[in-house]
């Protein structure tokens, strides 16, 4: 019999900021959501609603936005996780990746130097310690994490047991939830990714 846990691990990403809005890479600054970062929030309330979570853990990151899209989702918070926190981008905080590749060409946050910021080693060690105190919860519920898009990026590969680079290959979009678990092997499967109560299509920012 498997000793995998029955419940599942859903990682929300918060809404839109102005800074997400225009690309800026957002890490330890507390910017605020926008009127239609709530909006998208709000929204992802009857898709948490639906999943009918069991005894939920819920996780926050110490950012006010990721607290308050748990907040509007309808979630009641368990406890801040400081490991939750997005990527510490260094000297490239509040710059866009044009900005960023005026000075490095060709520079992505996946396989290039962040002067004064985190590797994607010690982020992916961030996120696998997130990952292991969730499956611990999961023995007595569903877990939830509220966080960030390139922390949320790397949890996912990792749950998966992927690369952290493969993070890349993962965009989420503000205000969404990717629901994971495991099977009847402990093997650890994407449920669902990205499910947003807006309209994702027409959604211009990032």
């Amino acid at each position: 019999m498997s000793n995998a846990p029955q419940h599942r691990l859903v990682y929300i990403r918060h809404g839109e900021t102005q800074w997400s809005r225009t690309g800026r890479h957002t890490g330890s600054t507390d910017v605020p959501l926008t009127e239609t970062g709530e909006e998208q929030a709000r929204a992802l309330a009857p898709v948490i609603a639906a999943l009918r979570l069991q005894s939920p853990t819920v996780w926050v990151s110490p950012r006010m936005r990721a607290a308050r899209t748990a907040e509007l989702a309808g979630l009641t918070v368990t406890g801040v996780e400081p490991e939750l926190a997005e990527w510490d981008y260094g000297d490239y905080e509040g710059l866009t990746s044009v900005e960023i590749r005026q000075d490095v060409a060709g520079w992505t946050v996946w396989d290039a130097v962040i002067p004064g910021g985190e590797s994607i080693d010690a982020v992916a060690a961030r996120a696998d310690d997130v990952i292991a105190k969730a499956r611990a919860a999961m023995a007595d519920g569903d877990v939830v994490l509220v966080a960030h898009g390139h922390i949320g990026r790397v949890l996912a590969a990792r749950f998966l047991d992927a690369d952290p680079r493969f993070g890349r290959h993962l965009p989420v979009l503000p205000a969404s939830a990717s629901i994971f678990g495991y099977d009847h092997d402990g093997v650890p499967q994407l449920h669902q990714f990205g499910r947003t109560g807006y309209d994702a299509v027409g959604y211009g920012g990032r």
